[in-house]
């Protein structure tokens, strides 16, 4: 992938995402599920571009979306209600209203408030909701705080005696019927042992459901694979899928899965230009055109990214922080980073970035966002153009007085 013609071609800061290697992961991970009924339903928040979801919906893929603009989004792309899930812990009434009459695979159900507002509405239109519960399994997830979401401590889903009462309450509702269960400890998983402890959890709570007749069809095993960032070993997805499927044996289930990261995060790159390099006493600094409302994580995580330098400078590398033009002393990419010495216009290519990159961004500071742009089959096409200043006040100046 030729980065320099990219950045002269669509300027920067600009991300590029290869969506050959997309292929690659998805059917890595969907052949690794072959023994068993499966669907692979892409995390849209990972990355939210149409045409990024629209080339998952061409390999057969399914949609798990938290918010009623993701379930849009899958639609537009093309993926069909029938492999398309809503979660999320704050639905709205609209959001459920809409869901329902789109008549979507299932809604997941995080909490009793959740499951009563959604036989409310179902009522209220005559129809009958598909319902999962999300079940907290209390498990250490072994990741960053930010992104666990399977212990008690955390926002997410319910415990197992709570989600026994709802299911027995939606098993006894005409206008609920459960259809599955769900969990997710959380994201940029590396130990295989806490997955397996969660799924051993969650399918003997199905085995007690179908003990009092509560037959369930899918068992959503959420996302969270990690990927290689920096040194991190990662978990093999045949070994991942092997470890959930020998904990349900004896059950006619179609497994779900969540992948996000996994899909996307090392097949994108964010590319950013050197305006010049600053001396703060004995602290470098490599300024560069793009910022933390292009790429948030290194600032919200302190999460590493590898950063290439594309130059010809032939210096010997030293310690710099590559921050960017944002009103912020939280606007970096890398702490103390070995890089040699940069001129104007050399470019950084920012790894791993095709996951929670643009899709978290903002217009702070009336910055627009980045373009995007696909690369398949060594051909590049834009995917989404540049934001201008008229783009950022359009909805404002109407009602400017």
């Amino acid at each position: 992938m030729n980065f320099k013609e990219l950045a002269s071609e669509y300027k920067t800061p600009l991300y590029v995402y290869d969506l050959d290697y997309m292929s690659e992961q998805y059917q890595e991970l969907k052949s690794a599920f072959k023994g068993r009924k499966s669907i692979l339903a892409y995390a849209v928040k990972a990355n939210s571009n149409l045409s990024v979801v629209k080339h998952f919906a061409d390999l057969g893929s399914g949609a798990d979306c938290v918010s009623i603009g993701e379930v849009r989004r899958a639609f537009l792309a093309g993926i069909p209600a029938y492999k398309i899930i809503f979660s999320g812990v704050g639905k709205c009434d609209d959001e459920i209203r809409e869901a329902i009459e789109k008549d979507i695979l299932y809604i997941n159900v995080e909490s009793e408030a959740e499951l009563f507002r959604v036989e409310s509405i179902a009522k209220e239109l005559n129809r009958t909701s598909r319902i999962s519960i999300r079940v907290n399994p209390n498990i250490d997830p072994q990741t960053h705080p930010y992104i666990s979401t399977g212990l008690h401590d955390n926002k997410f889903g319910v415990d197992i005696g709570t989600a026994k009462r709802m299911y027995i309450f939606a098993k006894n509702s005409e206008a609920l019927e459960p259809v599955g269960v769900h969990f997710h400890i959380g994201s940029q998983l590396t130990h295989l042992e806490p997955i397996y402890e969660a799924a051993v959890i969650v399918a003997d709570m199905v085995r007690s459901l179908e003990a009092i007749d509560i037959e369930l069809k899918f068992f959503d095993i959420g996302g969270g694979l990690g990927i290689t960032y920096d040194d991190e070993v990662t978990i093999k997805p045949y070994d991942y899928a092997q470890a959930i499927l020998g904990t349900l044996k004896g059950l006619d289930l179609t497994v779900i899965c969540e992948p996000g990261r996994f899909l996307t995060a090392n097949a994108g790159y964010f590319l950013t230009k050197v305006l010049y390099e600053k001396q703060n006493g004995t602290k470098k600094f490599v300024v560069v055109d793009g910022a933390m409302n292009d790429l948030l994580r290194p600032s919200l995580y302190n999460a590493y990214h590898k950063i290439e330098a594309i130059t010809d400078s032939t210096s010997e590398v030293r310690k710099v922080d590559i921050v960017g033009p944002v009103c912020e002393s939280g606007d970096f990419f890398a702490k103390d980073y070995s890089l040699p010495e940069l001129n104007h216009n050399d470019l950084l290519v920012v790894h791993s970035a095709g996951a929670y990159g643009f899709g978290m961004g903002s217009n702070y500071n009336t910055r627009g966002r980045s373009a995007e742009v696909a690369v398949q089959d060594g051909k590049a096409r834009l995917i989404r153009k540049r934001e201008n200043f008229e783009d950022l006040i359009a909805l404002e100046k109407e009602f400017l007085v």
